[in-house]
């Protein structure tokens, strides 16, 4: 790059610094919030990446490269973004404002376009990656897409993030040439310039990885200065300094910035800079790379040429580059004085009428800035994916069969669908053949870059890697899991091809992935996992392997459709529909719950359960009605009244549940009947719509001041206000509510401690969920009322 361009580069960079530094000032002392409550921002963590970020994007970046911005950064993205004609002027004083600029990037909430949501530390690092990973597998399947790549810009605090390294490390994420991850090497995190130097163990670790590691260390003025007589005295000098004592240098000028510098310094030290005067030893002794255009657009060509595997680029930065408040070990969160910003505006030639003006358009920086415009702009996407999901497979079972079993089977039927199969790719954390994927992986193959030969027979598991396969194996990482399916559900927008993901966990681990899997939703990512088996009916596998809270944490996560079926064909009819919306079309007109927009969460059980009860009410509703109510959220499973006609004038009670404890309600409901107490059995299929459905009436009612409606689904399931009894093979309180929704006094039970090994009666008993125990709380909910 020319001298001219690095010139143009050099005024972009200053106007960017001066938008990023008083879009955040604005916020903090231009909007007066009226709850004391401090706005906050971080300028001197976005100071330290204008370099980077605007050889970037007036330079570097093609339209189809993907970005993932550092969360602390994102004024400096918005203001890139701004003078590229991309977000209107009326947002700039609105960061963190209700319907402005968010405190981090976000796909679904800012008015900019946004890639990759970040703010979760690690993860806005780590999704690019598993994007390429999306990307390899759909060049594979669909055909190669126009190449991108793949970049996520990340402090160097991160970095001690565990999920890093457990992506890093995956086998799925190697050999990715696309990617680059840009560390902003600035030595400080929070609350600490962070002691010693730590890029040979963090270099060590890539290159352990089989990444290519490039380090942006010197700027011109240094570089310059390394290679004349006497240079290496002064290059070792700075590479063995230590940290602390280098950062100390930003606040200092004059005098007493050289006699820190040269505490300590051996004597060729002092004597190669006694002749730099102290107006420009400052200067030159911080020219770090990460602020030299040149310098940066040299690493990422580097990176570009290296097309085997993935990069990173260390950037030495300093933390609040161009402000006062460089390399000020408080500085993360320090805002600058009104004082400071008159002056910094007045230093850009700006006044308060023209300091949010674009770049003038006739200028060399405003004519970069529109070619960039036309450079980076990018067509419209298609979110829907233009095939019709099947209502059901019809999947039957004429003997006791559990949910993860179905599962497996209704998905090997919709890989006999010619429409939907091609679109349809599994994935798992090393337990995809104990979460019953076998047969799918043995119709579809296990996806791999190139063709990898089998070297062992298994007639019960043909595990065949080639680029043809459709299910992505990865390592025993949870986090890994969610961040591969919120990318492979964004393969639309990133990737431009929509898919239907499926993953499988432990449900127990679902937390461990929860971080991850909370990111995905939030990015508006559109999948399915199933978490399987859980709850103490995985009684032998004692309380490390029995999960209690996560149906609550399904019922809580917003994006998320939480949903525990009992029988195979509730199973089917939901994950049916799951797909059907995943594939962009509108709800089936069989479906009471409107359209959603989010992830699918199941949660399923290894217990084998007798499928006649269902089969029962198929008989007793007819499919259609029964199906609209298994997937609005909950139906009658048994009617105490057709069941027991004798029981009229008896005294009626409801017990609702969920999953792999319906055999133990049925059998309580036929005792109730024994002892003359009508126990309608109600089957709660997806708490999470049963209670969306109660909050929308709730919340019309309280925004109209009328009284709520009761939603269709609880009325067709609870058609009676009678005392309810939840039960269910998880904590009690995740449907506690339900006596709330329908009016009536409620017992819950659940599983309120951590389990331990037995058989699946002995832990019944342990919790009270076995028949009598569910009786007797009946009989206690009756007496309530």
């Amino acid at each position: 790059m020319n001298q001219h361009d690095l010139d143009v580069l050099d005024e972009i960079q200053r106007r960017v610094l001066w938008l990023a530094t008083r879009i955040v000032d604005a916020a903090n002392h231009d909007r007066d919030t009226g709850d004391g409550v401090k706005v906050g921002g971080h300028q001197a963590s976005s100071a330290s990446l204008v370099t980077a970020m605007t050889a970037l994007w007036f330079q570097h970046l093609d339209a189809e490269d993907r970005v993932a911005v550092k969360p602390h950064a994102s004024p400096v993205f918005h203001a890139i973004q701004y003078l590229l004609g991309n977000l209107d002027k009326s947002y700039l004083p609105k960061l963190r404002a209700r319907g402005g600029l968010q405190s981090y990037p976000s796909r679904t909430k800012d008015p900019d376009e946004v890639d990759f949501s970040t703010g979760s530390v690690g993860l806005g690092a780590a999704a690019p990656l598993f994007a390429a990973v999306t990307r390899r597998y759909v060049d594979a399947h669909f055909g190669a897409r126009p190449h991108s790549r793949f970049v996520a810009i990340i402090g160097d605090a991160e970095l001690d993030e565990g999920n890093i390294w457990e992506a890093v490390a995956d086998p799925a994420t190697t050999g990715l040439g696309n990617v680059m991850w840009l560390v902003d090497f600035n030595r400080q995190s929070l609350d600490r310039v962070v002691p010693g130097i730590r890029i040979n163990q963090w270099r060590g670790q890539f290159e352990a990885a089989g990444w290519h590691v490039v380090e942006v260390k010197y700027g011109r003025k240094l570089a310059e200065a390394y290679a004349r007589p006497g240079g290496a005295a002064l290059r070792d000098w700075i590479d063995r300094m230590p940290n602390e004592q280098y950062q100390s240098l930003f606040g200092l000028a004059g005098p007493a910035l050289r006699k820190q510098f040269l505490d300590g310094a051996p004597a060729e030290v002092a004597a190669f800079v006694a002749d730099i005067g102290d107006d420009e030893l400052g200067p030159l002794v911080t020219d770090l790379g990460g602020h030299d255009a040149q310098a940066m657009l040299d690493a990422y060509a580097q990176c570009d040429a290296v097309t085997d595997r993935p990069s990173v680029v260390f950037a030495y930065t300093v933390k609040g580059w161009g402000l006062p408040i460089a390399g000020n070990p408080r500085n993360h969160s320090a805002l600058l004085t009104t004082e400071q910003v008159d002056a910094l505006r007045a230093a850009q030639g700006l006044t308060p009428e023209t300091e949010w003006d674009r770049l003038d358009p006739a200028s060399p920086a405003g004519i970069r800035a529109g070619e960039r415009r036309e450079a980076l702009s990018r067509p419209p996407r298609e979110r829907a994916l233009g095939v019709t999901v099947p209502e059901t497979t019809r999947v039957r079972a004429n003997k006791p069969v559990s949910t993860q079993e179905v599962f497996g089977r209704v998905l090997v039927d919709l890989a006999r669908d010619p429409q939907v199969a091609p679109y349809l790719v599994t994935t798992a954390p090393d337990v995809a053949t104990s979460t019953n994927l076998a047969g799918f992986i043995n119709k579809t193959g296990v996806f791999a870059p190139t063709e990898q030969r089998s070297w062992t027979e298994d007639r019960m598991l043909r595990w065949t890697e080639s680029p043809a396969g459709q299910h992505i194996e990865l390592g025993i990482s949870e986090m890994n899991l969610f961040l591969l399916l919120g990318q492979l559900g964004l393969s639309w927008d990133l990737s431009g091809q929509p898919l239907l993901p499926v993953g499988t966990v432990y449900d127990p681990f679902v937390l461990r992935g929860l971080d991850a899997f909370l990111y995905g939703t939030y990015s508006g990512s559109r999948f399915v996992v199933a978490g399987t088996p859980s709850g103490i009916t995985l009684a032998p596998e004692g309380g490390a392997h029995q999960s209690t809270i996560t149906a609550s944490v399904g019922l809580e996560l917003p994006g998320v459709t939480f949903l525990e079926p009992a029988y195979a064909g509730s199973l089917d009819w939901l994950l049916c529909d799951a797909l059907g919306q995943i594939a962009g079309g509108a709800a089936p007109a069989a479906t009471a719950a409107p359209a959603e927009d989010g992830a699918y969460y199941f949660r399923l059980s290894t217990r084998p359960i007798d499928q006649a009860p269902f089969e029962a009410a198929r008989t007793r509703l007819g499919d259609a009605v029964l199906r609209r109510q298994v997937v609005a959220g909950a139906y009658r499973l048994v009617d105490a009244h057709q069941a027991y006609p004798d029981l009229a004038d008896a005294p009626v009670v409801q017990l609702a549940a969920s999953g792999a404890v319906l055999p133990e309600v049925l059998a309580a409901a036929a005792e109730l009947a024994e002892e003359g107490v009508a126990a309608h059995v109600v089957d709660v299929t997806s708490l999470d719509r049963l209670y969306r459905a109660w909050q929308r009436t709730l919340r019309q009612g309280v925004r109209t001041a009328t009284v709520p409606s009761v939603p269709g689904a609880l009325r067709s399931a609870f058609a009676d206000r009678v005392p309810v009894v939840t039960v269910h093979d998880a904590a009690s309180h995740a449907m506690a509510w339900l006596g709330s929704a329908v009016g009536a006094p409620a017992v819950p039970l659940g599983v309120d401690e951590f389990g331990q090994s037995g058989n699946v009666r002995e832990l019944y008993e342990l919790h009270d969920l076995l028949p009598g125990s569910i009786v007797n709380a009946a009989l206690a909910a009756i007496a309530l009322r």
